[in-house]
């Protein structure tokens, strides 16, 4: 794991880190999942290796998440304590960057609805689901700076978690935009 930026908004430290998500020690990691909760590919997937079965068990047993919409499970064996599944948009299925905010949005308010300190985001919708890598940083980042402004919130640490090169640039760019507020 390696921090990359950070920058304190009203309390909370908002990060970019380089790493692994599944071997974030957090309250909660997020799942950038589809809409049927099968965990089978790309972040999904890592998660459920590294998680276990009790996971993808959880999830069946919700069945179903909307587009937008966010659920939580049990984070089985990963350091993480819950794993909260987030439906972002496909590219090209219409409405995408609105669909984007409220996957954020709505990911945000369940953690905090649950008093989590802590949680680590991945790139939602940027990989398999081929939204512009640019645009997602741009709404990941400036949802979440919207939703600390905007409200009291228990969430006193929000990473970022990346892996690939380009994304962290761009997640890097867009968190230099943001003047830190202490």
């Amino acid at each position: 794991m390696e921090k990359i930026k950070e920058i304190p908004v009203k309390g909370t430290l908002i990060r970019v880190i380089k790493g692994d998500l599944t071997e974030s020690d957090v309250d909660a990691i997020v799942n950038a999942a589809n809409s049927y909760l099968q965990h089978g590919g790309g972040v999904a997937g890592a998660i459920v290796r590294k998680g276990g079965s009790i996971i993808q068990e959880e999830s069946n047993r919700i069945g179903f998440c909307p587009v937008g919409s966010a659920v939580i499970t049990s984070a089985g064996r990963l350091k993480a304590r819950y794993v909260i599944h987030t439906v972002g948009p496909r590219w090209g299925e219409g409405d995408e960057e609105n669909k984007l905010k409220s996957a954020v949005k709505n990911t945000l308010l369940l953690a905090d609805e649950k008093g989590f300190k802590s949680i680590s985001i991945p790139a939602i919708s940027a990989g398999i689901f081929g939204f512009p890598k640019d645009r997602c940083a741009e709404i990941i980042c400036g949802e979440t700076v919207n939703f600390i402004k905007g409200r009291e919130t228990s969430l006193k640490e929000i990473n970022f978690f990346l892996i690939d090169d380009e994304m962290i640039g761009y997640f890097t760019k867009e968190m230099d935009r943001f003047k830190p507020e202490v």
